[in-house]
């Protein structure tokens, strides 16, 4: 992780926005799951290079979002390098998820705690190689606990089920990722969703309600607005919320401004969205008070 580059200057506090035809968020509201890229100068490109912490900061002021979790890519394996960057450019309310081995040595997770990361991010999907076993995240999380550090899981909705055992085990909060990648289509009544409000009757456990456009293919996403509210109104003060901007790897680009607008249908009271982008998120993610200008 390189933290000497030089960094641009944080976002600046401006009047509150929302995207198009969604009631505007509360002060504090967090964006749970992002990702950023390298800038389109840099001598290694990728797809979505250009999608770096400026074009972040600008579409969360024009979203309305005051606090965000960048969450590492895959792309750039354990080298944390452009999420440390866009941390170190925010002004203190972004923090990090970071890609790490099991066996990192306590000195590095004690860096990436002093970075502003939060969680180290493991994924057990089909498509990508594993970085660890589920056993060895699992024994992490002592030291993860040491560190002040999370753990974070991003797996296919097929392992669900094997997870309850090891989860009870954690020496620290686990969140899963995207809805645990369930079928929406499939329904309430699926093992695999059920599965995963199983592993919610942990309190430790949380779950990002991010991805309702990658457990349902098909705007405007009705299947996975359904699941995502049912989850917010059984497990009150374990899930979070995120756009996964920009997006990647992902079968189609679905349209921001729509998902912030499903906020309505997931959140429909205004103390549900309270807890889910700004009360839960600011627990779990231990973010500083927000600045004067913000909570007027």
């Amino acid at each position: 992780m390189t933290m000497n580059s030089t960094f641009t200057s944080a976002p600046r506090l401006s009047p509150r926005t929302t995207a198009s035809g969604a009631r505007p968020l509360p002060p504090g509201a967090c964006d749970s799951h992002v990702h950023v890229y390298e800038p389109r100068h840099a001598s290694h490109m990728h797809p979505l290079a250009g999608q770096d912490h400026n074009q972040l900061f600008a579409l969360h002021r024009n979203w309305g979002m005051d606090r965000c979790v960048v969450v590492q890519s895959t792309a750039y394996g354990f080298d944390n390098h452009w999420v440390a960057q866009a941390l170190q450019a925010a002004d203190g309310q972004y923090v990090g998820v970071a890609l790490a081995p099991a066996d990192a040595p306590d000195a590095q997770l004690a860096q990436l705690a002093d970075a502003r990361f939060r969680a180290v991010r493991f994924n057990f999907m089909h498509h990508l190689p594993p970085a660890a076993s589920l056993e060895d995240a699992i024994a992490m999380t002592p030291r993860l606990a040491h560190a002040g550090l999370h753990l974070q899981l991003h797996c296919e909705s097929d392992l669900l089920a094997q997870l309850a055992a090891p989860l009870a085990r954690s020496a620290v909060p686990v969140v899963i990722d995207h809805m645990g990648r369930v079928d929406a289509r499939l329904g309430a009544g699926h093992p695999h969703f059920q599965a995963l409000r199983a592993l919610l009757r942990q309190p430790h456990v949380f779950v990002k309600l991010s991805g309702i456009d990658r457990i349902d293919p098909t705007p405007p996403y009705a299947a996975g607005i359904a699941l995502a509210r049912q989850l917010l109104a059984e497990f009150s003060g374990q899930c979070l919320w995120g756009t996964d901007w920009p997006h990647p790897n992902h079968s189609h680009t679905p349209d921001d401004a729509q998902l912030i607008r499903s906020l309505d249908e997931i959140a429909p009271s205004a103390a549900a969205l309270q807890d889910l982008l700004v009360d839960t998120p600011a627990r779990l993610y231990q973010f500083p008070p927000l600045p004067e200008l913000l909570t007027r």
